[in-house]
């Protein structure tokens, strides 16, 4: 297939710059074979039964990003993409010049050292007494999309995590867990809905363009997670007594595919570079919550296999019609899995 075929047209007015005035005071489109139906995401516990399981992603972005300088001079600018430990991340770098290795990175009140390239990646020390994610949260800036231009403030801080975020990680949100407030977490729990949670700690990569023509040819990047046993169990159970598996946001749904790939949910930890595109063949999801997505993007590719790419195309079609808000503080689609 070719990039082209998850194209379309978005007037820049819909991109939404803010979140809405309350949490969950979004729309929502729900997606199935008869077609798109159109509501407000309050309504979402109307949709599910009982014996439905959500799948959450509890990953919490950190304030990924840093301003310094070399040693020597020069302005740098730092993406942490992953914390691997206390003292080490990998990052991009922009800078005039790459640093070389032994290079000192100075921040505010720190520095880091440049250990060495892996690939499009830095390897960063960060030295001193204090681990990365302190020096994060005390120096860092929150890595808002770059397609939403006003810089991060405290309400980013606040509205841009989900709540019920709990491990330090992403570098950007799992944004359909965006909608959800505490109130309708409680709402759907008493229903008899299941709420249940994984962890994929989202990379810069979910940004990155494709930039062949072939998509067969693109290269995924690898992010890590983790699937608790609760989690897996809850399920099994599910598919065992016909209660349906509903995905919240594209990363919990890779997360889940992911580890499906030998046996239902064989691998409940590791790296995936799952790429998931029309034809690929579902093996643990029945439904989806997610927000709307950038034009010929991985994760528009995602959407066209869960749903055909048709289907994708008629109801972003309709989206733009019907003015909804898009991207990473927009409205959301409840989506039923073709076939």
């Amino acid at each position: 297939m070719q990039i082209s075929d998850f194209d379309y047209f978005l007037p820049e007015h819909l991109i939404a710059q803010f979140p809405p005035a309350e949490r969950g005071a979004s729309r929502l489109m729900h997606v199935a074979a008869t077609g798109a139906a159109h509501g407000w995401f309050r309504e979402l516990p109307g949709l599910l039964r009982a014996g439905d399981v959500l799948v959450f992603n509890d990953t919490k972005v950190i304030k990924a990003r840093l301003f310094g300088h070399k040693a020597s001079g020069g302005a740098i600018e730092v993406l942490v993409e992953r914390v691997l430990d206390t003292r080490n991340a990998l990052a991009h770098v922009r800078a005039s010049k790459a640093p070389k290795p032994g290079t000192r990175l100075v921040f505010d009140g720190f520095e880091a050292e440049m250990v060495e390239r892996q690939g499009d990646l830095f390897l960063l020390r960060f030295l001193g007494e204090r681990s990365v994610l302190e020096r994060l949260e005390e120096a860092g800036r929150l890595p808002l999309p770059p397609y939403i231009t006003h810089t991060p403030d405290d309400e980013d801080a606040r509205r841009y995590q989900t709540v019920y975020a709990r491990d330090p990680g992403a570098v950007a949100a799992p944004t359909a867990g965006l909608h959800f407030t505490e109130a309708l977490l409680d709402e759907i729990r008493a229903l008899g809905v299941q709420t249940h949670f994984l962890t994929l700690h989202v990379g810069a990569g979910t940004f990155q363009p494709v930039r062949v023509d072939d998509i067969a040819q693109h290269v995924m990047h690898h992010e890590r997670y983790s699937i608790p046993a609760a989690t897996i169990e809850a399920i099994r159970a599910a598919k065992a007594s016909g209660g349906r598996v509903i995905a919240v946001g594209t990363t919990s749904l890779r997360a889940l595919e992911a580890a499906s790939q030998e046996v239902l949910l064989g691998q409940p930890e590791g790296d995936t570079d799952i790429f998931i595109t029309p034809g690929y063949r579902f093996r643990v999801v029945d439904r989806l919550i997610t927000n709307f997505h950038l034009p010929k993007s991985t994760l528009l590719m995602l959407v066209s296999a869960f749903i055909g790419l048709d289907a994708m195309r008629a109801a972003y079609a309709e989206a733009v019609a019907r003015e909804y808000r898009f991207f990473s503080y927009g409205d959301a689609m409840l989506l039923e899995r073709a076939g």
